[in-house]
């Protein structure tokens, strides 16, 4: 029993060093003892990387993305465009306007009208200059962008048919920094936490739907619809199908800020009365997760595909621009440990400088990264996985040693081994990228009570970039992984 004990503290000494120093190899080549049961081992094995291009990625973000902004490592222009459908709450028709007879903004037939429409487009982020001047082309849909499939980065509604050809189409230059507030006021609200930038597309011309009716504006055609046809508004797939396939927002023209859109909401503006009182009242229906929204991201292919042959070190480059490749030594690996277990893998993809004071200002670093099986990565985001060893892991930028540690990767080695095994002799020729696994920039959704969970992972769709040590032509210390075994006797 007192071997044992002494044994388990043997290896949980060799896991905190392991955790502690990156080249293991230098603990040790074995520590034995004739009378225990087995003997540990360590190693260490060179890893090579690669640049890749990544010219699409599954179009799935808590957010949406706008705007254009001149990439400083490239000189490209990155353009991000949106589309999104509104949502209604299912069986909730009694309540999405007020009661007819108490609504009192009517026109002079007497007719139900809207006083005004707005499309809010909230701002969670941007990166670039808050006073450019940028133009946006707001566009009604013809049909709704059907659920049930995959749509990536490079989904075009325009190309695709979606747009309705004489449909609504609202122009507006707009900036974030809204010049039309005071000064002060918009010193109280950049000191507020709770504050957001918006960008508000007025829709107040008069609007003419599908029939051929015209209405005074768009908030008038739905309200007018809601009360001739309640059912319409009976669900989400029920208004989408029937009333409002949703809108596309594209940037006409500018250069100089991207925005993060964390919400989008359609608002119609009414007067009721009440209690011998009038009331300006809002109907708002919002872009949800209930509904369908894509992000179309425009890029140089050709400057993304020059950064991706760079070979003096590898690229992580959002949005869908560059990932890096990782061949795992898998076969030199296990050579000679046929029967042993892996119980520890440790590697470390190191961050390069940045290029220029300009990247450094910029473009930042991504904040998490995924690493899964290359043969795997589209299958990995259209089937709402998350990391869960042997298969994908997921680790976070150190701005400590500036870089990204995946701790622990020994089930994926294992497993990647097991599988060509199974596979027999012609394997490896079958599936050239069996050992190869690729690193994505990506957001994560987590939560942390008394255990880290990990709800939901997405391609990272904002604007980072960084460098990492590796390529063809390292000119750096070799990326290692660093392996220890439990050698059976």
């Amino acid at each position: 029993m007192m071997k044992k004990t002494l044994l388990a503290g043997v290896v949980l000494m060799m896991f905190t060093i392991s955790s502690c120093d990156e080249d293991t190899v230098s603990i040790g080549k074995s520590l034995t003892d004739t009378a225990d049961l087995f003997t540990i081992e360590t190693d260490t094995f060179d890893v090579t990387t690669r640049s890749i291009v990544a010219d699409r990625v599954l179009s799935r973000s808590n957010y949406s993305y706008l705007g254009r902004i001149k990439d400083p490592e490239t000189s490209a222009y990155i353009t991000g465009d949106f589309m999104t459908q509104f949502s209604v709450l299912e069986n909730n028709v009694d309540s999405v306007f007020y009661n007819k007879q108490n609504i009192i903004s009517k026109d002079k037939q007497g007719e139900i009208i809207a006083d005004s429409c707005d499309i809010i487009l909230v701002v969670n982020s941007y990166i670039g200059d808050s006073l450019a001047a940028m133009k946006l082309t707001t566009l009604e849909l013809d049909k709704p962008v059907e659920e049930g499939k995959n749509y990536y980065t490079n989904f075009d509604p325009e190309k695709e048919g979606y747009i309705r050809k004489d449909g609504l189409k609202q122009n507006l230059v707009y900036s974030i920094t809204n010049l039309q507030q005071s000064d002060s006021l918009r010193n109280v609200y950049s000191k507020s936490s709770s504050y957001y930038a918006s960008i508000r597309v007025p829709l107040k011309s008069a609007y003419k739907d599908k029939e051929g009716k015209e209405y005074n504006n768009y908030g008038t055609y739905l309200m007018r619809k809601y009360f001739d046809h309640p059912e319409y508004y009976k669900n989400s797939y029920s208004f989408i199908h029937n009333l409002c396939p949703g809108f596309y927002f594209k940037t006409t023209d500018g250069l100089g800020v991207m925005s993060q859109i964390v919400d989008t909401r359609l608002v119609i503006y009414y007067t009721i009365e009440a209690s011998d009182k009038d009331y300006r009242v809002t109907t708002e229906l919002h872009a949800t997760e209930e509904v369908l929204q894509t992000t179309r991201i425009t890029n140089n292919e050709n400057l993304i595909q020059e950064l991706a042959a760079e070979n003096e070190w590898t690229y992580l480059k959002t949005p869908a621009g560059i990932f890096t490749e990782v061949t795992l030594p898998v076969d030199e690996i296990k050579k000679g440990h046929e029967n042993d277990t892996i119980t520890s893998a440790k590697v470390v993809f190191h961050k390069m400088n940045d290029k220029s004071e300009l990247s450094d200002v910029i473009l930042k670093d991504p904040v998490y990264l995924l690493m899964v099986e290359k043969d795997s990565l589209e299958q990995f985001f259209e089937n709402h996985k998350v990391p869960s060893s042997p298969t994908s892991y997921l680790t976070t930028l150190s701005t400590t040693y500036n870089s990204y540690t995946f701790s622990n990767i020994s089930g994926l080695v294992n497993y990647l081994y097991k599988k060509k095994l199974a596979g027999g002799a012609n394997y490896a020729d079958e599936h050239p990228n069996w050992n190869k696994v690729v690193l994505v920039p990506v957001e994560a959704t987590i939560t942390s009570t008394s255990s880290t969970t990990i709800n939901a992972v997405n391609n990272e769709m904002s604007i980072t970039s960084t460098r990492l040590v590796g390529g063809s032509n390292n000119q750096h210390e070799a990326i290692r992984i660093s392996v220890i075994y439990n050698k059976t006797q």
